[in-house]
């Protein structure tokens, strides 16, 4: 008969090998982790192989994802379409094995981890959504969300500030179904962590309002079972289940010792360590009655069924509801998004209000949030500043059911959580904080990028126009930062119609995240044609054209577009004909196709100026070499808003000027 431990060492078997053929990895942790990660699987872990996106399915998170022949050792063994290949291919170009998960390669990653932090974040993310959409759908009858969210995290997490972040909140939120292990092994890169971690975590997660489970001796299946059966049982608390390892288990020179932790162990010390194992396999080996042990597939389809009769009992007395929980957890938008989407962007031309965008941010919200229940709104302790408490919030920490958390001064954890909410499924979530504080979220704003997340940022105060508050919450670079984030949209728009299409084309997006950054101050608006309203959604249009030929572009975004247009009048009325060119996204622009983009700014017209209160640089690939940039390369001042303008040279008088000595230049 296979014992525990034998099925335990086919990880550590496949985790050792794989990190020896890539020569490179990390098979400390999955080796020591091999007991714990057993027992979760095959006892407790609800999940179909055959379905990895089963809406109903536990989700598993690897924070610690250095770790990562752990994952896919585990997703192998337990049927996932990962076939044995793949192991050998681990860290290869383009193999679904990469060094660290992420998220669309292998089926059964719920998340890219690695990072370290961002995937306890991510797991508290997923539990708010669990718990949030079950309020939202289950009925007294019927349960049709219910499942855990399960964490493994090493002594790295906990060092890093998002875990205190994402961890406090949870406690308070009193996330149930959440539960962590804690590879408690004492080992990082540099050793033993004695001489830089020596918190005593129990005690700093019973006081975030934790379960603990403290001592659990990570090697004795029977102490694990135990602890996850109490970890289940407490369902009014989210529970840290603190595992002491060994790092390394099994090899006999390495185990316990930081040399185990991210290089290959070796050819020989791999053979002494699977002889004190016991294991008397191969490379890659792996014997019948130990893949029989693990398959999930059969009692995972059996899982699956059952909830789909229950699903199929819900629909026969809910179909609304049903076919309501089966459009959001495909991601699909509602049936009439487009007709009144576009409705309301008419209503905002036709009101034509000057006032700042980010009132017009919250003013689309309410205009879009009765059409969108898959709403997940949030702000990290500013949503008086953020506006994005609409007319139909609820907070659910006062309504289960709700559509909004106060997260409060946790910007980085916010992120990651909504990272988490994505990718949970059934929500579209959004959240908020002043641009300057996107600094704090900066790692995990690129991970939703890098996973191509459904993810909306609001940014508002946007700019040195903030005012009295000064260069610490000016906002100089930030802009150009987000900008350079691949796959990140950003738009800065110049008015009320174009913050409306902003978050019209943000909701649109499925294929990555977007940075709405949004004013303090009042921009006036624009008047445009149909033609003009409608290439809005392309990032960069004609906003003015001269009578007659153009001698100069402007191109300018958010508040400075009233500048440009200011700037514009007073040109003609010198009789410099001057093109107006609103950008508020300069990769939705710059993916048009080049017929379009040259249309907007004409190859033979060299004469341009662009103008953004923030950094120059970007410009120049739209200005050219012989164009000019009005912006600013040093950090803001604290005063009155018009009058940091002015000391910055950030006028209309001295656009006018500028753009005159370019067309006195070219002629």
């Amino acid at each position: 008969m296979t014992t525990r431990r034998e099925v335990a060492n086919a990880v550590r078997a496949l985790s050792m090998d794989a990190v020896q053929q890539a020569n490179s990895g990390h098979p400390g942790a999955p080796m020591g982790m091999a007991d714990i990660a057993e027992v979760l699987w095959n006892d407790y872990l609800s999940h179909n192989p055959a379905n990895p996106n089963w809406a109903d399915r536990d989700r598993f998170v690897l924070s610690n994802g250095h770790a990562s022949m752990l994952l896919y050792s585990l997703l192998h063994l337990a049927g996932y379409d990962l076939p044995i290949e793949e192991l050998k291919n681990f860290r290869q170009l383009h193999s679904k094995t990469p060094g660290h998960p992420e998220y669309g390669y292998a089926p059964g990653v719920e998340t890219t981890t690695g990072p370290l932090g961002q995937g306890i974040a991510n797991a508290v993310g997923m539990a708010v959504a669990e718990r949030t959409l079950g309020a939202q759908f289950n009925t007294a009858d019927h349960t049709i969300v219910d499942h855990h969210t399960w964490v493994f995290l090493g002594d790295g997490c906990l060092m890093e500030g998002i875990s205190h972040e994402a961890c406090s909140l949870a406690g308070t939120l009193g996330l149930g179904k959440l539960i962590a292990i804690y590879d408690d092994n004492g080992i990082s890169i540099d050793g033993q962590v004695e001489g830089w971690f020596t918190d005593n975590t129990p005690q700093r997660f019973e006081a975030y309002g934790w379960h603990v489970i403290p001592a659990v001796d990570g090697h004795d299946s029977d102490s694990i079972k135990a602890a996850i059966a109490a970890a289940k049982a407490e369902t009014g608390k989210p529970t840290l289940i603190c595992a002491r390892t060994t790092i390394g288990f099994g090899s006999p020179n390495k185990g316990g010792k930081e040399s185990s932790h991210g290089a290959p162990l070796g050819a020989e010390e791999i053979t002494l360590a699977k002889a004190q194992l016991g294991w008397k396999y191969g490379p890659f080996e792996v014997p019948n009655e130990v893949y029989a042990a693990w398959n999930a597939r059969d009692a995972g389809e059996q899982k699956e069924a059952a909830w789909q009769t229950t699903f199929d009992a819900y629909k026969a007395a809910n179909p609304a509801l049903a076919t309501e929980f089966e459009r959001r957890m495909a991601g699909d938008l509602p049936d009439n998004w487009q007709a009144d989407a576009a409705a309301y962007v008419q209503s905002v031309v036709e009101k034509a209000e000057t006032i700042a965008s980010r009132k017009a941010s919250q003013n689309a919200l309410n205009g879009f949030g009765p059409l969108l229940p898959e709403f997940l709104g949030g702000s990290a302790d500013l949503a008086g500043s953020n506006l994005t408490i609409w007319s139909g919030s609820k907070v659910i920490h006062d309504d289960p059911a709700g559509n909004y958390l106060n997260y409060g001064v946790r910007e980085f954890a916010m992120t990651a959580m909504t990272n988490g909410m994505c990718l949970h499924g059934g929500f579209i979530p959004y959240s908020a904080t002043f641009l300057m504080f996107s600094e704090y979220s900066r790692n995990a704003l690129r991970m939703a990028s890098l996973m191509k997340l459904q993810n909306i940022f609001v940014f508002t105060h946007d700019s040195i126009g903030l005012g009295e508050d000064g260069p610490t919450h000016q906002p100089v670079e930030q802009t150009a930062c987000l900008r350079l984030m691949p796959n990140m949209s950003v738009w800065r728009p110049c008015d009320a119609v174009e913050s409306a299409i902003a978050w019209k084309v943000s909701v649109e997006r499925k294929d990555g995240p977007s940075s709405l950054i949004f004013s303090r101050q009042g921009l006036t608006h624009q008047e445009r044609s149909a033609e003009q309203l409608a290439n809005v959604e392309r990032g960069g249009y004609v906003l003015h054209e001269p009578a007659t030929a153009p001698q100069a572009i402007i191109i300018a975004t958010g508040s400075e577009v009233g500048m440009a247009m200011e700037a514009c009048e007073k040109l003609s009325a010198a009789n410099v004909a001057v093109r107006v060119v609103s950008m508020p996204s300069t990769d939705k622009f710059d993916s048009q196709d080049q017929a379009y983009r040259d249309s907007v700014l004409p190859p033979a017209l060299k004469v341009r100026m662009a103008v953004e209160a923030g950094m120059p640089d970007l410009w120049r690939k739209y200005v050219g070499l012989d164009g000019d940039v009005m912006g600013i390369s040093t950090f803001g001042e604290s005063g009155p808003a018009s009058e940091v303008y002015k000391h910055f040279g950030i006028t209309t008088e001295a656009l006018v000027e500028r753009v005159s000595v370019l067309v006195k230049a070219s002629s």
